[in-house]
């Protein structure tokens, strides 16, 4: 029974945990009433167009990179000609959603588990629930719901830069075209490998707002709790991250 026990407490701590993630966020998407529509548009702001420049600059030299990569590889099987292709491909499928939400995830899940945090320690949710005023639709709903919509956004454009960055290095360095660069980008994709990735980045956008709420609303007491929550977030968001490309890349294209 000792044995039994051991196991049986961190599973049904798991499981509790599990379920208080799920309440919290189904609570928070759902407590729209009225929207609080000031607030959202200052977290697709502090979300989306801030985070943009980092974003960007992330997708332009992956994308470069990339170009460099499989050309010095296919040149060994004499495949060099499939640069653009892949390179579109491997953007808009896998690349731009996963490192457009690693980047969000280490500048946004840091900044809200740190802002609501702060709000915590220094008892301000503890005045809005004295005046009434329900803390999950004015500091969690607009943040989850910003993240989901900005961060799709984000990839997009993330999608194009780091296609352009392949096109510099292609242009400029491996002997294409700029015609034919563009033309053999666009013959290769399809429909589904751009709305597989904008649908990547929703669930990513979900769970960076979700983890920097969620240990930010539940932030210990003191400087040390703060700084706590802000790893526990910036962790918690990478690991879902990685975990959800992977479950959701075999539900898209099994």
């Amino acid at each position: 029974m000792r044995a039994i026990r051991a196991i049986g407490r961190p599973a049904l701590r798991g499981v509790r945990g599990v379920g208080a993630v799920a309440l919290f966020a189904l609570r928070g998407l759902t407590a729209l009433r009225p929207i609080p529509a000031r607030a959202l548009a200052v977290q697709l702001v502090q979300i989306g167009w801030l985070s943009l420049p980092v974003v960007g600059l992330t997708a332009l030299f992956t994308g470069a990179a990339l170009a460099l990569q499989i050309h010095s590889g296919g040149a060994r099987f004499q495949a060099s000609d499939v640069v653009p292709a892949i390179v579109a491909i491997g953007m808009v499928r896998e690349l731009g959603p996963v490192l457009g939400g690693l980047m969000v995830a280490a500048r946004v899940a840091s900044s809200i588990a740190a802002e609501i945090g702060t709000m915590r320690v220094t008892e301000q949710i503890d005045a809005l629930v004295t005046l009434s005023t329900d803390p999950m639709r004015w500091l969690v709903t607009p943040r989850l719901w910003a993240a989901i919509l900005s961060v799709p956004a984000l990839v997009a454009v993330g999608d194009i830069i780091g296609i352009m960055g392949g096109w510099l290095v292609g242009t400029g360095s491996l002997g294409f075209t700029s015609a034919r660069y563009i033309a053999d980008s666009w013959a290769y994709l399809e429909t589904w490998d751009v709305l597989s990735g904008l649908i990547k980045g929703a669930f990513f956008g979900f769970i960076v707002a979700l983890s920097g709420c969620w240990f930010g609303m539940r932030c210990a007491r003191g400087a040390a709790g703060v700084g706590r929550a802000t790893t526990s977030a910036v962790v918690a968001a990478a690991i879902g991250i990685l975990a959800a490309n992977f479950a959701l890349t075999g539900l898209f294209f099994r």
